[in-house]
């Protein structure tokens, strides 16, 4: 870990530690529900239902936090009663980098069953995002759970630049290749038209032979 990352991720690991104080606590609106309190209002096809939940639940949420390292890399922190979610902004400094970030994040998030706490749409303006519910932190030790957010935070840069440097060496390889082929059919090409032309230039030598004989 440098030490540039190793404060960001300090950070990241107290607050999340702080944040996991959550217990089992059943919807105030809805009679038998326990669903994630952070996630009221985030619903998709339920806008109005869920927009209802929220103004009846504001009390059980708590305060959003963000811990930003620079205005590429950041971490949103949204707290409830019973759960909490963890949104990673992923470092992308050029076009490749993006592309692959994307692609990383989508094959992850297309196996969000196997990850467990993953959420298989991240929250507007981040790449990834995680959902800590109290069921979860009833069946795993907590700071287990802090500890793969943190590892994943860690090694996905690790395993970008890891990506992005080997799209740069198939590229380069590639056109190596090609600019060889390329080189080798340009030297056969002239190398024809060299015969062609001592061809033309022997027959107008034979040609001026005969006029004068």
């Amino acid at each position: 870990m440098s030490n540039t990352l190793r404060p960001y991720l300090t950070a990241v690991r107290s607050s999340l530690t702080a944040a996991l104080c959550i217990e089992n606590f059943s919807s105030q609106v809805a009679e038998r529900h326990n669903t994630p309190e952070v996630e009221s209002g985030t619903l998709f096809l339920l806008v109005l239902w869920s927009s209802y939940l929220s103004s009846k639940s504001k009390e059980v949420l708590l305060n959003p936090l963000v811990i930003s390292r620079n205005e590429n890399e950041k971490v949103l922190i949204e707290s409830s009663v019973n759960s909490i979610r963890v949104s990673i902004k992923i470092k992308q400094a050029d076009d490749l980098e993006r592309i692959l970030c994307h692609k990383f994040s989508r094959f992850m998030m297309l196996r969000a069953e196997s990850f467990v706490i993953l959420r298989r749409v991240p929250v507007d303006g981040y790449d990834i995002s995680f959902l800590i519910t109290n069921r979860h932190t009833e069946q795993m030790y907590k700071h287990k759970l802090v500890d793969f957010i943190v590892h994943f935070m860690e090694e996905v840069d690790k395993e970008i630049s890891e990506m992005k440097l080997s799209v740069n060496t198939r590229a380069r390889i590639v056109a190596e290749s090609y600019l060889s082929q390329c080189c080798t059919l340009l030297g056969m090409m002239m190398g024809m038209m060299m015969m062609i032309v001592v061809v033309v230039l022997g027959k107008e030598e034979i040609g001026i032979t005969e006029d004068r004989c």
